[in-house]
């Protein structure tokens, strides 16, 4: 019995030999291990600040150090004290915290 073509053809395909991908990433800031709720917890009190004051209002404010300590400590206590969500937006004291250190890291960096 001949198999018919088809099957012929089939038998003589040899699997291509793939190259491996290459990506010169080695050292990079990993992004992908930022978790994704923490990050959009950021980006909600973000939008909520963005909403009450403006885009970006938080770069302006008058003695952002101190300010921004006092409030974080604020956001840290209420959650140690057993509250979870700020009652003035329903945001997360701790994504609110969270914010507070981004703050604070950004004017330790750009005041000079």
């Amino acid at each position: 019995m001949i198999p018919n073509i088809q099957q012929r053809a089939i038998s003589t395909i040899k699997p291509v030999q793939k190259e491996e991908g290459k990506k010169f990433d080695t050292g990079k800031i990993r992004f992908d291990l930022i978790e994704p709720e923490f990050e959009e917890g950021i980006a909600r009190t973000l939008m909520v600040g963005a909403e009450k004051y403006g885009p970006n209002n938080w770069q302006k404010v008058e003695d952002p150090v101190n300010r921004y300590y006092a409030a974080l400590r604020r956001h840290i206590n209420a959650w140690r004290k057993g509250e979870k969500d700020d009652p003035e937006d329903g945001v997360s004291h701790l994504a609110h915290a969270a914010c507070n250190i981004m703050f604070l890291m950004y004017f330790e960096r750009e005041v000079k």
